[in-house]
């Protein structure tokens, strides 16, 4: 029997499951691991402005460079995956990306810095794009939205985690031992994730090398619906970078005055994500994602606009509703593309997340440059006109025509 047969004879993954809670917990862990190594460097862009005499945008570019990289690593991790195996290149991921961090934290000027944030991002291409591939092929369709919801989750929960710590000790001690423990935290969970995840019984190596990547390309980039997810996923995720990135300026200077650990407790607002994710997951498995989608996204406009206030409380507020309708809107937008994609699926994830951090890169630090000219209005005016695109492209979503199930493996969208 061929490896392929006796892959499509061995059931999927289902909720309830032994299975299922050890794969969810070692990818909750695994995305909290990523997104908190990813992302700890962006409540310290204010220190960063300060000790290398930076402005806002340049100081964003230690996020950014990180962001780019990874995005366009994404692709060719994806093909590795496709000949490698799916959990060899996210352990491998994941430990590169940790050892790196340890490595900033030495790094002597903010050139080498930044060089270091790239090789991370670069070295965390194997992690985002090939978890959600195993997701796709190891879970049972009706249980892949809580599955996706729970992977994100952990994301966000690493997100919230990774910003609130390296604020709090770079406080008291100094971003460089800020990133330090981060560095060796990520290392534990490197350990913890190769530890607990279940090899993969549903992968079947590929062939044919880059001109079947290509040829993966074009057939993902001419499907009906997944450029528009695609599309989604640029305007989305560089608009969450970008309230954060400038959030903290603002509520550091007059008349907010904040400390950075008051700034930072400002990411304790990803735990609504944590819900949200999971709670969007199961409305898309029972009611439909092209019928859910919108609306979760309309909560993101909504939050950005409260922003606007010059109450502290609203601020806070319009954060939190804007968090955890990002964080619903990805969580229903990534398991759409799982659940439409033909093979080669990791690719298509990939695609899905090169834009969502393309978006990021270029979204986070163009929006600089309209703080410094514009303030706070500038801001929300910019990604309030990116919302809107975003909110245009699921409205036009909600008309596409489902593939047949014979089209893929997994049910429609």
């Amino acid at each position: 029997m061929s490896a392929s047969a006796s892959a499509s004879d061995t059931p999927r993954i289902a909720a309830g499951t032994p299975a299922f809670r050890r794969t969810n917990r070692a990818l909750f862990f695994g995305g909290f691991s990523t997104f908190a190594l990813l992302y700890c460097v962006q409540p310290l862009m204010p220190v960063l402005s300060h000790q290398f005499a930076l402005t806002p945008a340049q100081s964003s570019l230690v996020l950014s460079v990180s962001t780019a990289a990874l995005a366009f690593s994404l692709l060719l991790s994806s093909a590795l995956s496709e000949r490698l195996g799916r959990k060899p290149m996210m352990v491998a991921a994941m430990a590169l990306a940790a050892a790196l961090t340890v490595l900033c934290a030495l790094a002597r000027n903010y050139p080498q810095l930044l060089v270091l944030r790239a090789t991370l991002g670069l070295v965390l291409g194997g992690m985002p794009a090939v978890a959600m591939a195993y997701l796709g092929e190891e879970i049972e369709p009706a249980s892949l939205g809580l599955s996706m919801g729970l992977y994100i989750s952990g994301s966000a929960f690493g997100g919230m985690s990774g910003r609130l710590l390296t604020s709090l000790l770079s406080d008291h001690f100094s971003w460089r031992v800020a990133l330090a423990v981060m560095g060796v935290a990520g290392l534990l969970a490197a350990w913890d994730f190769w530890r607990g995840l279940p090899a993969s019984r549903h992968f079947t190596p590929a062939r044919g090398g880059w001109r079947a990547m290509r040829d993966g390309c074009r057939r993902h980039l001419t499907d009906a619906g997944l450029p528009l997810l695609f599309a989604l996923a640029f305007l989305l995720m560089g608009s969450f970078v970008s309230l954060y990135n400038y959030i903290a300026y603002r509520l550091l200077a007059a008349p907010y005055g904040l400390s950075q650990t008051s700034v930072g407790l400002i990411s304790l607002l990803y735990l609504l994500g944590i819900y949200s994710s999971v709670w969007a997951g199961r409305l898309a498995d029972r009611l439909g994602r092209r019928g859910v989608l919108w609306r979760v996204m309309g909560l993101m406009l909504a939050g950005l606009l409260l922003t606007l206030s010059q109450a502290l409380p609203l601020i806070v507020a319009g954060v939190a509703l804007f968090s955890f309708g990002f964080f619903a809107t990805h969580s229903v937008a990534s398991s759409w593309v799982g659940r439409r994609a033909v093979a080669p699926r990791a690719l298509a994830s990939a695609l899905y997340l090169f834009f969502y951090y393309l978006g990021s890169s270029v979204v986070g630090s163009a929006t600089g440059m309209v703080w410094a000219r514009g303030g706070w209005p500038g801001v929300v005016a910019v990604l309030g006109a990116a919302l809107g695109g975003a909110l245009l492209i699921a409205l036009r979503l909600r008309q596409l025509t489902p593939l047949a199930p014979a089209a893929t493996a997994l049910a429609p969208g």
